[in-house]
């Protein structure tokens, strides 16, 4: 090849190497403004309104402190119910954008049916001090099922947990580490790493995975899903994926967005007595 037309296809190269060395700086940008923001995304606490520790708290709620290796406490509350002791409780995970003040409606709920419930927080919501992550949050809901083991008037055998939309991936690790009497994943996810994916961002890259999809099928006890088929933030799907790699799981599709109150449709509750009878 004539040295002329050598150099010029070298230069020719030129552009493209630039081009390739600009998507690979941009691509690591980008990996790198993920991992800024991954806490920020999974746990936007700026959503949940402020709370103090003078903040109206309901008389019957029994306020519980656990100290964390970092020197922080997390809260949660204990509602008891009514019923003839030892009692079957419920330990409730809310979502990202929510605090256990939100949820103390929930409580009543199980009250009425029977049950005590333990509603937990995630450090650095509400009350709580720290940082909230993955293997924090899941290390203080294990302490909290601990305590509500030992907890007077509470039957261990008869413990049973419910999460909801980012809780969903909290008790079924929790579920893991202690095994629960049932497990009810309301909005779940397959994991947050399938959500990274679509983002372009490799899952093992992030610090809360939530992996769902990995342990759900080591847990032997009765799980039920409920799941709106217009869930416009986990699709529906999501719900599938899991009730196929669990097939004695019961999947109960429901209606309405992510964050519309399904709690107040007939089958919402419906579908957890019959799960919870046996532990009535």
């Amino acid at each position: 090849m004539p040295m002329g037309q050598e150099k010029a296809k070298k230069s020719g190269f030129r552009p493209v190497r630039r081009l390739g060395v600009l998507a690979l700086v941009t691509y690591a940008v980008w990996l790198g403004a993920c991992a800024t923001l991954e806490t920020r995304l999974v746990y936007p606490r700026d959503q949940t309104g402020p709370v103090t520790r003078d903040s109206l708290i309901p008389p019957d709620v029994e306020q519980v402190w656990i100290d964390t290796d970092a020197g922080e406490q997390v809260e949660a509350w204990f509602v008891a119910s009514k019923s003839v002791r030892p009692m079957p409780a419920v330990v409730f995970f809310h979502g990202n954008a929510e605090l256990i003040d939100h949820n103390y409606p929930m409580a009543e709920e199980y009250r009425l049916r029977g049950f005590s419930t333990l509603l937990v927080e995630y450090r650095g919501y509400g009350r709580s001090g720290g940082t909230p992550s993955q293997k924090a949050i899941v290390a203080d809901s294990i302490k909290f099922v601990d305590w509500l083991k030992q907890k007077e008037g509470v039957d261990p055998a008869r413990i049973f947990l419910h999460g909801r939309s980012l809780g969903t991936g909290v008790a079924a690790q929790v579920a893991a580490a202690r095994p629960p009497a049932a497990l009810i994943l309301e909005s779940p996810f397959t994991s947050v790493a399938s959500f990274a994916t679509r983002m372009g961002v490799p899952g093992f890259l992030l610090r809360n995975q939530y992996r769902t999809d990995k342990v759900l099928p080591g847990i032997e006890c009765p799980i039920l899903i409920l799941h709106s088929r217009g869930d416009e933030i986990v699709a529906f799907s999501h719900g599938e994926k899991l009730k196929a790699l669990v097939p004695k799981a019961r999947l109960v599709e429901l209606t309405g967005g992510h964050n519309d109150p399904l709690a107040e449709q007939e089958a919402y509750w419906k579908s957890i007595e019959e799960l919870l009878r046996p532990l009535q």
